[in-house]
């Protein structure tokens, strides 16, 4: 219950006892009090008055309770002949809180009060009540109207809310752009600077030892993939659901150059990709690239010549990675720092409603193996 509804119920529980307003209130039916005078007239009448009063305090949570035990609260005064008091102005709040409020099964909810009221109104001419049918029609109309103000209040509530979104959003694109016009900016001018020294060093050198050559030619290459990936990453930022540029390199072939790279450093790994190359968004292919390249980070850093294998599976649904290290030096495979990587790597891919798992298996061998859902391509 929030503060301002429980100060509503107060407010008006405290006036429905100030003799100056206390006899203002909706009536209808008119009937006499034929209660005889006493304590339990007395305590009646608080009972009433608490039962109209009390449930504003939940009127924004659950606005149909309120409603129900409000305005049961407030038809058992009228058929009782309860004196006029303030507190049955509380009825007309919890009409305009479930109007207001009330988010499921509104249009059950208003036959149903409307049916009570038809029988409220058919209790109260059988006990003699002098209304006539204009005049439960048009105090049932100025209900409909509270409703109906409550309802308009709720739509403007959910289009600010809509609009509160959209905002965000925007700014949030907005935001992403930036950073990738500064990332592209500043990194990709440094990266390429780098390749092409790389590559002009190699060519004034001419005859330089072969050991010397394949450095240079590994900065060279290290500096290109590093813009592809950058890129890529740029691509992510700058999402808009579009579709992926025709160039896009498929999320098989750069694994298959983490493979190579592995290999390159003196680590033996396997490689078996998916069949054929199905399409995937781009936050899917991201997904398992970084997968296989934390997990062959980690072997090779940690499980140094230790056989690994990377299994990667497209099938269309879902997207499965599993990439395992053996060997006694598999236990190893996991990072001293508590494995940072990993665990950033499971946050992305639960993100994705995907599942990453990691551990020993019986013959001591480390296995990363991850699920994504594959979702749509684009």
């Amino acid at each position: 219950m929030s503060l301002k509804d429980v100060a509503l119920a107060a407010v008006v529980t405290l006036l429905a006892f100030v003799p100056t307003v206390s006899h203002l209130g909706p009536e209808i039916g008119d009937l006499p009090d034929a209660r005889a005078p006493g304590a339990a007239a007395a305590a009646v009448d608080v009972a009433l008055i608490l039962g109209m009063c009390l449930p504003l305090a939940v009127r924004s949570r659950f606005p149909a309770v309120c409603l129900a035990l409000s305005g049961g609260s407030w038809a058992a005064g009228q058929v009782l002949g309860h004196p006029d008091t303030f507190a049955k102005t509380a009825m007309l709040f919890a009409v305009y809180a479930a109007g207001a409020h009330l988010a499921a099964r509104r249009s059950a909810f208003a036959v149903a009060v409307s049916a009570t009221y038809v029988v409220l109104c058919l209790v109260l001419h059988a006990r003699g009540s002098a209304q006539h049918v204009l005049d439960f029609t048009a105090f049932y109309l100025v209900l409909v109207a509270i409703w109906w103000i409550g309802g308009g209040v709720r739509r403007w509530r959910a289009e600010q809310a809509a609009h509160r979104r959209l905002a965000a959003e925007v700014a949030s694109a907005a935001e992403r752009s930036r950073i990738a016009r500064e990332l592209h900016d500043v990194v990709t001018h440094h990266v390429t600077a780098m390749v092409i020294q790389a590559d002009a060093t190699r060519v004034q050198l001419g005859g330089m030892p072969g050991r010397t050559a394949d450095g240079l030619a590994g900065i060279s290459t290290t500096g290109r993939r590093a813009l592809t990936e950058l890129r890529a990453l740029l691509d992510t930022l700058e999402a808009t659901g579009e579709e992926p540029p025709p160039d896009r390199v498929p999320a098989g072939g750069r694994i298959a150059d983490l493979v190579e790279q592995a290999r390159l450093t003196g680590q033996p790994v396997e490689w078996a990709g998916p069949e054929g190359e199905r399409p995937l968004p781009v936050a899917v292919e991201l997904a398992a690239y970084r997968v296989v390249q934390e997990a062959l980070t980690n072997a090779t850093r940690h499980a140094t010549g230790q056989p690994t294998t990377v299994l990667v599976r497209n099938g269309g649904r879902e997207v499965e990675i599993e990439v395992t290290t053996t060997g006694v030096a598999a236990t190893a495979a996991v990072p001293a720092s508590g494995g940072r990587g990993l665990a950033g790597m499971r946050e992305r891919v639960r993100q994705l409603d995907g599942e990453l798992v990691s551990g020993f298996g019986p013959d001591g061998s480390f296995r990363v193996r991850a699920v994504i859902p594959a979702g749509e391509a684009g």
